[in-house]
This record gives C-alpha cells, sequence and structure tokens, in this order.
C-alpha cells in the first residue's frame, strides 16, 4: 500500500524538515492553490521548476515521489490521454486516422503540469511531517477537534484494513481463487462475484471495527473530558529559517497569480486586436 511509507522520510534532518509545522502547512497550501490557477502554458515550466526545488531541499529520494505518483499518474493518464487527438480545432499534425490538436496537446499539458507539481508539493508535506504534528498544525490553526479525530482514525485504520485485505486475498487463494490462468480483460462472473464478496466483507468488517472502536472510545471517556493539549512542536515558535523559507515560498505563489494574470491579460488583447 503507497501510504504505508509515508513516514519513512521524517526524521531525516533538510531544511524543509526544520520548516515549522505551521508555516510549511500554510505557505505549501496557498502554493497549491497558486498552481491551480495557472492558465498559461509559459508558466508550467516556472511551475514545475519550483516544486523541483522544494522537492530538492527536503532531501527525499526521488524513488519515494515516483512510487507515490505512479497510481494517481496513470489515472490522469487515462483522462488526458484523448485530449490531444479529439479538443480543438488547429491541426498540428495528420497521421492517418490520427489527429494532433494544438488546444488539446496545451490543455494535456496544463493539466498534467499542474497535477505534477501539486501532488509533489503535496508529499514534500507529508514526506517531511509527522502525521500527528501535521494533525496538531491543523488543529492549532483552527480544524474541529472532531474532524481531527476522524482523520488521524481514518489514517490509522487504512493500515488494519489493508492488513485485513491482505489475510482475506490469501485465505483465498488457498482455496483455488485466482489458480485459474484467464485472458487479460476477460472476468467470468463467478469470478466476478467472489470479488464483490470480497469487497462486501471487507466494508462489512471496517464498519464493525470502526464501532467496536468507537463504543470502547466513549467506555473511556471520549467526548466528555477536556481538550487535549496541541502538540508542542506543532506550536513551538518558528526560528528565522521558518519565516525566511515561508517568505520565499508565499512570494513566489503571489509572482505566479500576478503573472498569470498579467499574461491571460496580455492574451486578451491580442485576441481583442485580431478581431
Amino acid at each position: 500500500m503507497g501510504a504505508a511509507g509515508l513516514d519513512t522520510y521524517v526524521h531525516r534532518d533538510s531544511v524543509i524538515h526544520r520548516w515549522s509545522p505551521r508555516l510549511k502547512l500554510i505557505s505549501l497550501v496557498v502554493l497549491m492553490f497558486a498552481f491551480a490557477t495557472v492558465r498559461q502554458l509559459a508558466l508550467v515550466p516556472w511551475m514545475l521548476g519550483l516544486a523541483a526545488s522544494l522537492y530538492g531541499l527536503s532531501g527525499l529520494p526521488v524513488v519515494f515521489l515516483r512510487q507515490r505518483l505512479s497510481y494517481p499518474g496513470l489515472f490522469i493518464l487515462a483522462l488526458v490521454v484523448l485530449l490531444p487527438l479529439t479538443v480543438g480545432d488547429t491541426v498540428l499534425g495528420e497521421w492517418g486516422w490520427l489527429t494532433l490538436r494544438q488546444e488539446g496537446l496545451v490543455a494535456t499539458l496544463l493539466i498534467v503540469g499542474r497535477f505534477l507539481s501539486i501532488l509533489t508539493l503535496g508529499f514534500i508535506l507529508l514526506g517531511t511531517t509527522p502525521f500527528l504534528t501535521l494533525l496538531h498544525a491543523m488543529r492549532s490553526l483552527g480544524l474541529p477537534t472532531i474532524l481531527a479525530d476522524m482523520t488521524l482514525l481514518s489514517y490509522r485504520y487504512l493500515f488494519e484494513i489493508a492488513a485485513m485485505l491482505t489475510t482475506m486475498q490469501q485465505a483465498m487463494g488457498l482455496r483455488g481463487f485466482g489458480h485459474k490462468r484467464q485472458r487479460w480483460l476477460h472476468i467470468n462472473r463467478q469470478t466476478m462475484e467472489q470479488l464483490a464478496m470480497l469487497a462486501g466483507n471487507l466494508l462489512i468488517r471496517s464498519y464493525e471495527q470502526s464501532d467496536r472502536v468507537y463504543r470502547a472510545m466513549r467506555l473511556r471517556g471520549y467526548g466528555y473530558g477536556a481538550r487535549s493539549a496541541v502538540g508542542q512542536r506543532a506550536t513551538a515558535q518558528p526560528n528565522t529559517l521558518s519565516w525566511g523559507l515561508t517568505g520565499v515560498v508565499l512570494a513566489a505563489a503571489v509572482a505566479l497569480v500576478i503573472a498569470e494574470g498579467i499574461l491571460r491579460q496580455g492574451w486578451m488583447c491580442q485576441a481583442w486586436m485580431c478581431q
């Protein structure tokens, strides 16, 4: 499971690791929103370069990012692979029945650029900050306690559900499931029924587990006591390095938004003059 190794490198020592969790959370989220506003292709290299620079400063290995981008990368690839061939009127080239169109190609590059940049920032945040510290930082910034507890429990029980799924798959394998060779994309009705039963059993067991955990928490006083203290590391006073990194990242986010506005205004002026 991809999420199983998110905490593997959180104890390294880099400037991003030493960045105050609260300032890091605010700065990277603001930068993600700035990336999401980019609509001009000329800004994509700057966006990717900024994300790559922050990733380099984090000291995280490239394999960490590559492994976690694989599954969402396949998803986004399935969504955008047809855009250059189907969207737009400006033809860049034709090869038989294949037609490459400029508008679709630009849209694909923008989507892929924003996707890579935003996810890289997300993995920098998760890969350099312990999950509990990040949660404490969210609470210190005003996240309601119930949402913080739900996030923590969801994260904790992802691993429980993964272990439960592995056990059930092993049990099915011992009973002969998957031993019969099948052609690609050729799944018979019996296999579909067994997979549906697996998914149903997993949902029921997860629900029962969550109910048991909630009852145990209520018996131990959950919801009746005083609020727990916010983590010390999350609320520690930021040092000069943290303020410096925050200033640089926020300045870059503002610069991207201003550049996007200027380029969009210039493009609209050109389009108006052409008319």
